[in-house]
């Protein structure tokens, strides 16, 4: 199969990877995965939540063989993530190096992000603020959403119930046209959720200082 047939293909999802702030409708949602067959990765809180609710689900720290450290700063940063995520699988050379360094596919991503924003409205300190500045998050979204050929990114629980419906009608499998329409909905968060980090920042800086090096 060539890179444009596999461009517009129905892609099917074996492993999904669920990592959200916004834990409404995630245990339905990962239930519903379990029941068509997708293996399950996620992190810290959703990851409890999921294996609270009767949910098989693998940690990503054992799947990266890589713990979580720094108070959860560095948890989903790691090749094994990324690779998995960003891999063509029409590149011979993707293939390879996945081989190579035992990646595994992942074929969708539910993430969604720290709530900065509110964090920001609430007058919360900005310790508080900064540690709420999503990391992780925002790199997996971007990389979903570019490698969207091959990978589903869910940034909405409002469009769980659209990829569902899809597996449902694809025998597993979600489209070209709804992992484009959810691609382009996640580069929209993620450059409003930048543009807030931003503003803050800016109305909180320091005058701008002109500094002569000598």
């Amino acid at each position: 199969m060539n890179a444009s047939q596999h461009t517009t293909a129905t892609i099917p999802i074996k492993r999904a990877l669920l990592s959200v702030s916004d834990k409404g409708g995630i245990v339905d949602f990962a239930r519903a995965l379990e029941k068509r067959g997708v293996e399950i990765l996620s992190t810290g809180g959703t990851a409890s939540l999921l294996r609270d609710s009767g949910i098989k689900v693998t940690d990503v720290s054992a799947f990266t063989g890589f713990p979580e450290i720094m108070d959860g700063r560095v948890k989903t940063l790691h090749p094994k993530i990324h690779g998995g995520i960003l891999a063509r699988r029409d590149e011979e050379s993707h293939r390879r190096a996945m081989k190579e360094n035992g990646i595994g596919e992942i074929d969708l991503v539910a993430v969604s992000l720290y709530p900065f924003a509110q964090t920001v409205r609430a007058g919360k300190d900005d310790r508080a603020c900064v540690e709420n500045i999503d990391i992780g998050g925002p790199a997996m979204i971007r990389a979903a959403a570019k490698n969207h050929d091959f990978v589903a990114i869910l940034t909405d629980p409002r469009d769980y119930a659209d990829v569902l419906s899809e597996m449902d009608t694809h025998g597993g499998g979600v489209t070209f046209a709804l992992r484009k329409r959810l691609a382009a909905q996640a580069y929209g968060l993620t450059a409003w959720y930048d543009s807030q980090v931003a503003q803050w920042m800016h109305d909180g800086a320091a005058p701008r200082r002109h500094i002569t090096i000598s």
